[in-house]
């Protein structure tokens, strides 16, 4: 079977524009939602976390284990995919002093890192939320953030 890349979906309106891009870049993805998860096989190399219309901090938050690929396979949290690595592993998640949506650039890109090899200073990205992370978790890696965020996604 071909390698392949597991979306976990979280109701992001945003979910397939981010399966589009994966595979415009030939890499075969299926999006699942985050309440079917299927069985995870050699042929999954990585997971990217969508995002949602929800907050981590709502008590009925969607909410998976992210122990059940932590140290096995790369996770790439996208917003609230952030957000709730970001809460699970110990670090802070507040809300924003102003709500963000629409039209972003990347900014800060480290492209030494292998999945941003190919991403240039100012790529458009599209954002939607209400929260941020305040602080990362021990040991965690940061992504680009769009400007004028403070802190960047986790991966």
């Amino acid at each position: 079977m071909a390698e392949q890349i597991l979306i976990l979906d979280f109701g992001s309106q945003y979910t397939q524009l981010i399966a589009r891009r994966v595979r415009e870049l030939n890499v075969y993805c299926e999006i699942h939602p985050y309440t079917a998860i299927p069985e995870i096989g050699p042929e999954t190399k990585g997971i990217i976390l969508s995002g949602s219309p929800c907050s981590v901090r709502d008590a009925d938050a969607p909410y998976v284990n992210l122990d059940l690929f932590r140290g096995k396979l790369p996770l790439l949290g996208v917003c609230y995919g952030s957000q709730l690595l970001a809460q699970q592993y110990g670090g802070e998640v507040l809300p924003s002093e102003i709500r963000e949506y629409g039209r972003a650039t990347l900014d800060h890109l480290d492209q030494h890192q292998e999945l941003l090899k190919e991403m240039t200073h100012g790529s458009q990205v599209w954002m939607s939320h209400g929260d941020t992370i305040k602080a990362l978790p021990e040991a965690s890696k940061s992504s680009p953030a769009p400007a004028p965020l403070r802190l960047p996604p986790l991966k």
